[in-house]
């Protein structure tokens, strides 16, 4: 009961400062096209911080290339409905639901919004699980023709089953079986299922038999071609790990480097040095640093590391999809050792052997031999650009225009 006053308090206090600063719904302020595009995820894309905001990102620039309206909604509560990203979608074209109030100096809510513009769009792309689970119905009934999409992300079922059989936490396996249900409900209703992965894409068939519904759409990434002053082996030092703390599979991985894999490789590397980048860091994370083992927060140009590090390093022991930040050292041309869950999606061809290892004896061994080894680690490098091919903006535009245009 108190929250719910509180909410409505809040909503109250947020409805008389949008009335002073005259913010008022207007259609006149948002553009259509031929084609209109609905977009709600649970937060406006954080490019910078995590893999799937930067995934849709992208996925948002290739429609707007495409001459397609995109409108974005983030299922924020209302008085909390703040980013710092609201502007730069704003500025790329994106048409962005903000809170305003309307002729009447009543508050438009994100589902009131949804209701005005959903008859003019041609298809709701709903990203994440609960996001379409929650969205689907409002959408629907604010506009009957309108083509559902669920993009799963990744197979968050497969994900919590994962980490449950590496802990044995039944309170997982509980969550796992909550989200198949949802995510298998959400396949039957939706029009098209995205599926991120090959991977992802053999495990849900093995739950939901209508193949032809479910289209893959992977990480967007482009391989940087080499230039003159790409630094060479010999320039380079030190490993490197990138991921949001939002997300458990990193956090695992981290303490997995620090407590299992690093004292094995310090033993015959003690002068290496490990640089832990990402956002959203954890007490836990904080405290596994030393002065070998460097735990920076957020990076907003993670260039600067990619173009110094000798070896970037992911041993995640659980996880579902496309990993991003796999596919960023690639496109780097950074060499890598990760694990066959990191590696989910891509094929590594005749490097698997050099760059993926499932234990922390193994990965330190190859650690080891990427960091000191000149010729496996200028093969490994070379071959980045292979790896990648499928993942390139071309074969990500010709699955999204499958979709707009059926």
């Amino acid at each position: 009961m108190f929250k719910q006053l509180k909410i409505k308090y809040r909503t109250f206090l947020l409805t008389q400062k949008l009335k002073k600063e005259n913010k008022t719904f207007d259609f006149n302020n948002f553009l259509f096209s031929k084609k209109n595009v609905l977009i709600i995820d649970e937060i406006i894309p954080e490019f910078n911080k995590d893999s799937g905001s930067r995934r849709l990102t992208e996925i948002i620039k290739l429609l707007l290339k495409n001459k397609v309206s995109v409108f974005l909604i983030a299922d924020l509560k209302q008085y909390k409905y703040k980013s710092d990203y609201i502007q730069k979608f704003i500025d790329l074209g994106v048409n962005v639901y903000q809170p305003s109030i309307d002729k009447s100096g009543n508050l438009v809510t994100k589902e009131d919004f949804i209701k005005l513009v959903a008859p003019k769009m041609d298809m709701a792309w709903l990203h994440r699980p609960l996001i379409f689970s929650k969205f689907q119905s409002i959408v629907k009934s604010a506009n009957p023709d309108i083509k559902l999409v669920f993009d799963m992300v990744d197979f968050h079922y497969i994900r919590l089953l994962r980490e449950y059989e590496l802990t044995k936490n039944e309170s997982l396996k509980t969550e796992a079986e909550k989200f198949l249900k949802i995510e298998l409900e959400n396949c039957k209703i939706a029009d098209t299922v995205i599926a991120i992965s090959t991977t992802d894409k053999v495990l849900l068939k093995q739950h939901f038999n209508e193949e032809e519904k479910v289209v893959l759409i992977s990480n967007i990434h482009q391989h940087l071609e080499k230039k003159p002053d790409f630094n060479s082996f010999e320039n380079r030092k030190d490993m490197l790990f990138v991921g949001s703390f939002r997300h458990d599979p990193n956090i695992d991985a981290v303490k997995h480097l620090r407590q299992d894999v690093m004292p094995i490789v310090w033993q015959k590397l003690p002068e290496v040095e490990v640089n832990i980048v990402g956002s959203y860091f954890t007490e836990e994370i904080n405290n596994l640093a030393t002065n070998k083992f460097n735990v920076l927060g957020f990076v907003d140009d993670l260039n600067m590391f990619l173009n110094k590090t000798r070896l970037f390093v992911a041993p995640l022991r659980f996880g579902a999809g496309i990993k991003g930040k796999i596919g960023q050292s690639l496109e780097h041309s950074l060499p890598l050792v990760t694990t066959d869950v990191g590696a989910e999606g891509f094929e590594f061809g005749n490097q698997k052997n050099t760059m993926i290892a499932n234990t922390a004896e193994d990965t330190a061994k190859k650690i080891i031999d990427l960091y000191t080894n000149i010729t496996l680690w200028n093969a490994a490098s070379d071959s980045c650009q292979t790896i990648l091919q499928p993942f390139s903006l071309a074969t990500t535009e010709a699955q999204i225009l499958q979709i707009i245009n059926v």
